[in-house]
């Protein structure tokens, strides 16, 4: 079957969020996977509203921009309010329960919750909660490899960052294996 997910991430801005879209979208590159990367910023970048749209397919990407996504990856309430509507039936509905108080509404999607920031505190750095839903929307998608998203986090954090593989590659792993419990 051929690969074709279209993911929105989405959050206030200091979560991660452009982080986990640009990381994705560079593991698909690295993976010879057809990838677009469109970032969108509120007013503010840091606690304003952010969101990534990310294609990730076998095929050439037409466009980048997401109406309809088969996935979203959720780390605040406005966010699943605005985009909680415009999945595919059948899609994803990713929801960092640790932060989202509000309950989705629909029975034709599948939604899942991870208490991400509190197994990220458990992981001793709360800033990796965006890399436990990660490695759950690997288990889900299969999208990309944990090696793939490894190889394009060292780009994304750079050598400043890159005593932060540890704790990223812990988190992408737990998000992994507690999505994998659920499904």
């Amino acid at each position: 079957m051929a690969l074709l997910e279209e993911i929105i991430f989405a959050g206030f801005g200091g979560q991660g969020v452009m982080s986990m879209g640009q990381t994705v979208a560079y593991a698909g590159m690295v993976e010879g996977k057809q990838v677009s990367w469109l970032p969108s910023y509120g007013p503010e970048q840091r606690g304003g509203t952010a969101n990534a749209m990310v294609v990730v397919s076998d095929a050439p990407v037409g466009s980048p921009l997401i109406t309809k996504p088969t996935v979203a990856v959720i780390l605040n309430n406005p966010s699943l309010e605005k985009f909680e509507p415009s999945i595919k039936p059948g899609g994803i509905l990713l929801i960092n329960s640790s932060l989202v108080t509000d309950k989705s509404e629909r029975d034709d999607i599948r939604v899942v919750e991870i208490d991400a920031t509190n197994i990220a505190v458990e992981l001793g750095n709360a800033r990796v909660a965006n890399m436990v839903l990660l490695g759950a929307l690997l288990q889900m998608t299969g999208i990309v490899s944990i090696d793939g998203i490894m190889d394009a986090l060292k780009k994304v954090l750079g050598d400043s960052k890159k005593h932060l593989l540890d704790v990223n590659r812990k988190a992408l792993e737990k998000g992994f294996e507690i999505a994998g419990e659920l499904i």
